[in-house]
C-alpha cells in the first residue's frame, strides 16, 4: 500500500479457494464462466480427509474446515516463507460462524435435553474458531483475529491483514473468510435459509442474475477463500510467485439501515473514493470492478448509481461472479478476491453469469455471456453488508 502513508507495500503470493464452482484456482476460474443452476450452492466435492484427521474433522464446524483447507491451499501455493512466527498473522472472516453445529446442538437440547449438549459446542460455534485452526496447525503467532462485519468481512479481513504489514507488524499474514450458513435438512428448517428466506432477501426462482431487470434475490452459498499476504522485498528475496499488489482498502458505514442500502449508494460511492485515495489513483486509472452484485432488488441498484457518480458514464468494466458462485456471506469478498488475483494474471475478466436483460435503470458496462479481455491495472472489487457496512479493495499488478 505505498500510498497510504503506512509504509511498506503488500502482495499476494499464495491463494486457495474452496467454491460451489471450483476447489483450487483453476478449477474455480474456469467455472466463473458456467452457469449453475442448484440452488443453494453447496460445495458438493468437499472432502475435509484431505485436511483433517477423521475425530478433528468431527470436532470441527464446516466453516472452520473451509478456512483451515483454504489457508493450507494458499500456504502450498506459496511456497516457503521463512517467516518469523511472531511476524507472521491470521485475520480471517466469517459472517455467522458455526451455524451448522449450533442447530445440531439445538436440535439435540430440544430432543435430549440439557446433559447431552457436547462440550465442543462453544468451540466449534465461534466465530474465531476458523482463524484459530489456522494459526494453530501453522504455528502463526502474530496477530490473530476475526473480522465479522456480515456480507463485507472478508474484504475488511484483507483489508486489515494489509494493514499490518504495511505498518511493519508483520511479513506475512493469511486472510480470507469462510462461510457455511446451509445447515442440514433435518426436522428442523435449516435455520440460515429459513430466515433469509423468511425477510425476502433470497431469490424465489432459485436464479443469481445481478443487474438483471428480472432479479428476485440472492441465491445462498457456502464455500471460502485465503491469500497470503506478504511484505513484498520479502517476496522478492524467496523468489515468490506474485499475483498481485494490494494498492490500497477503505471501511466506511451507511449510518442508515440494518439491511437497506443508503439510498443512490452514497454510502458505497464513498467507500470506493477513500479506496482509490489510499491506493494514490484516480477514478480513470481503474481497468475493472468486481462488484458486490448479489442480485437483489436494492442493492445492485444502489451499487451501479454509486459506480456511476464516481466514474461517470464511462464506467470501468463490471462484473459480479455471484450468478455462478452465489453469495457466500462473509466469505464473498475473498472468493473475489482470489477471483480478481486470477483475473489480473490471466488477462481477463469474467461474465456476469445469470444477466440476460440489463435492469434499465443501470447504466454502467457490465460483462455478459463470456469473459472479456483486459490490459490489467488496478482492479476495485466491493462489498456491502448488511449493518450498512461498506468495504473496497484496490489489487493491481506489481509495478518497480
Amino acid at each position: 500500500m505505498p500510498n497510504s502513508g503506512a509504509g511498506r507495500r503488500v502482495v499476494v503470493t499464495g491463494i486457495g479457494v474452496v467454491s460451489c464452482c471450483g476447489i483450487g484456482a483453476d478449477a474455480f476460474f474456469d467455472g466463473l464462466s458456467r452457469s449453475l443452476d442448484d440452488t443453494p450452492r453447496r460445495v458438493n466435492d468437499f472432502d475435509p480427509s484431505v485436511y483433517f484427521e477423521p475425530k478433528e474433522a468431527r470436532q470441527t464446524d464446516r466453516f472452520a474446515q473451509f478456512s483451515l483447507a483454504t489457508a493450507q491451499m494458499a500456504l502450498d501455493d506459496a511456497g516457503p516463507l521463512e517467516s518469523e512466527p511472531l511476524r507472521s498473522g491470521v485475520i480471517f472472516a466469517t459472517g455467522v460462524g458455526g451455524l451448522e453445529t449450533l442447530q445440531e446442538q439445538m436440535t439435540v437440547l430440544i430432543e435430549k435435553g440439557p446433559r447431552r449438549v457436547s462440550p465442543r459446542l462453544v468451540p466449534m460455534m465461534m466465530s474465531n474458531a476458523g482463524a484459530a485452526a489456522i494459526s494453530m496447525r501453522f504455528g502463526f503467532r502474530g496477530p490473530c483475529e476475526t473480522v465479522v462485519t456480515a456480507c463485507a468481512s472478508a474484504t475488511h479481513a484483507i483489508g486489515n491483514a494489509a494493514r499490518l504489514i504495511a505498518s511493519g507488524r508483520c511479513d506475512v499474514v493469511i486472510s480470507g473468510g469462510a462461510e457455511a450458513a446451509m445447515t442440514p435438512t433435518g426436522e428442523l428448517a435449516p435455520i440460515g435459509v429459513a430466515a433469509f428466506s423468511n425477510m425476502t432477501a433470497l431469490s424465489t426462482s432459485g436464479w443469481s442474475r445481478p443487474f438483471d431487470v428480472r432479479r428476485d434475490g440472492f441465491v445462498l452459498a457456502e464455500g471460502g477463500a485465503a491469500l497470503v499476504l506478504e511484505e513484498l522485498e520479502h517476496a522478492r528475496a524467496r523468489g515468490a510467485h506474485i499475483y498481485a499488489e494490494v494498492l490500497g482498502s477503505a471501511s466506511t458505514a451507511d449510518a442508515y439501515h440494518i439491511t437497506a442500502p443508503m439510498p443512490g449508494g452514497e454510502g458505497a460511492r464513498s467507500c470506493m473514493e477513500l479506496a482509490l485515495e489510499d491506493a494514490g489513483i484516480h477514478a480513470s486509472d481503474v481497468s475493472h470492478i468486481n462488484a458486490h452484485g448479489t442480485s437483489t432488488s436494492l442493492n445492485d441498484l444502489a451499487e451501479a448509481q454509486a459506480i456511476t457518480n464516481l466514474f461517470g458514464t464511462l464506467s470501468p468494466p463490471v462484473t459480479s461472479i455471484k450468478g455462478v458462485t452465489g453469495h457466500s456471506l462473509g466469505a464473498a469478498g475473498a472468493i473475489e478476491a482470489v477471483a480478481v488475483c486470477l483475473s489480473l494474471e490471466r488477462g481477463l475478466i469474467p461474465p456476469t453469469v445469470g444477466l440476460e436483460e440489463l435492469d434499465p435503470e443501470i447504466t454502467i458496462d457490465v460483462v455478459v455471456d463470456k469473459a472479456r479481455p483486459f490490459t490489467p491495472g488496478p482492479v476495485l472489487s466491493n462489498s456491502f453488508g448488511f449493518g450498512g457496512h461498506n468495504g473496497c479493495l484496490v489489487l493491481g499488478p506489481v509495478t518497480p
